[in-house]
C-alpha cells in the first residue's frame, strides 16, 4: 500500500537553519523524500517552497509543486547519485543536437546553421571543445579530446547546480546549450529556442500539434523554472 500525504498543516512558514533557510509545517520542518532536512541556500527559494505548501488541499502532489521538487532532487539525487548523473550529462557531448543538421530543404539547414554556429563556435573557442556537424542522422564520431574536455566541465557540479545542468541537457537534448545556460553565455528562454529549431520549422509548414506543443510547453515551464531557481540560489 502507497502512503499518501494529506494536508495536515494550517500554516507553512520559512524559518532560517543552520546552513540556509528551511520550511515548516506548523512547526514540523520538511524533509526530503530520503529524510534529509530541507534546507535551501536563500531565503527567497524557501519562500517559493513554502508558498507551494501552503496552496495544497487535499492530497500532496509533489509533481506539481516544481520548487519542491528542485529542491528535492538538488538535495538527494545530485547528492547520492552525483557521479551516475554527471557521467549522463556527459554523454550527451557524443549526440550533440547541435551537431546534426538537415539534409534538406536547405532553408531549414541554413536556419541550424545560423541558430547553433555560434554556440559551437563557443564550445570550441571558451569550452576548448569543438565538435564534428554533420548532415543526417546517422551518428558521427566526436574528437576524443573534445568529449574529455567536455565532461571535465561537467564534472565540478554538484548539487542544485547538477539538477539544473541535468535539466536544461536533458530537456534541449545538448549539451553545449545545458552549459551555455549554467555559465551564463545564454539565457534559458535563448537556449530553449535554439533547441526548437526544428520543431518551429515544422510548425510553420504543417501547422501546431495542440498535444505536441502542450509537452512543449511544460518542458520549457520547467526549463525557465530551473533558470529562475537557480537565481534565487545565487
Amino acid at each position: 500500500m502507497v502512503f499518501e500525504l494529506k494536508r495536515f498543516w494550517k500554516q507553512a512558514r520559512v524559518v532560517k537553519a543552520e546552513g540556509g533557510y528551511t520550511v515548516t509545517l506548523d512547526e514540523r520542518p520538511l524533509k526530503t523524500p530520503m529524510k534529509r532536512p530541507l534546507i535551501v541556500p536563500s531565503q527567497t527559494l524557501a519562500a517559493e517552497i513554502s508558498a507551494e505548501w501552503q496552496v495544497v488541499e487535499g492530497k500532496v502532489e509533489t509533481a506539481k509543486m516544481p520548487y519542491t521538487s528542485f529542491a528535492y532532487a538538488g538535495l538527494d539525487q545530485a547528492v547520492e547519485e552525483r557521479a551516475e548523473i554527471a557521467a549522463k550529462i556527459a554523454l550527451y557531448g557524443e549526440t550533440d543536437l547541435l551537431c546534426y543538421r538537415a539534409e534538406a530543404p536547405q532553408e531549414l539547414a541554413a536556419r541550424q546553421a545560423e541558430a547553433w554556429g555560434p554556440i559551437l563556435q563557443w564550445s570550441a573557442e571558451t569550452l576548448g571543445a569543438p565538435l564534428n556537424v554533420t548532415a543526417g542522422i546517422m551518428h558521427i564520431a566526436q574528437p576524443e579530446a573534445s568529449l574529455k574536455k567536455l565532461a571535465d566541465h561537467v564534472r565540478p557540479f554538484e548539487g542544485f547546480h547538477l539538477k539544473a545542468l541535468y535539466d536544461w541537457v536533458t530537456i534541449s537534448g545538448s549539451l553545449v546549450l545545458g552549459l551555455a545556460v549554467a555559465r551564463k553565455r545564454l539565457s534559458a528562454d535563448e537556449a530553449w529556442s535554439l533547441s526548437r529549431v526544428d520543431e518551429i520549422w515544422q510548425e510553420e509548414q504543417w501547422g501546431v500539434d495542440d498535444e505536441a506543443r502542450s509537452l512543449a510547453d511544460s518542458k520549457r515551464a520547467t526549463f525557465l523554472l530551473v533558470e529562475r531557481a537557480m537565481a534565487l540560489i545565487q
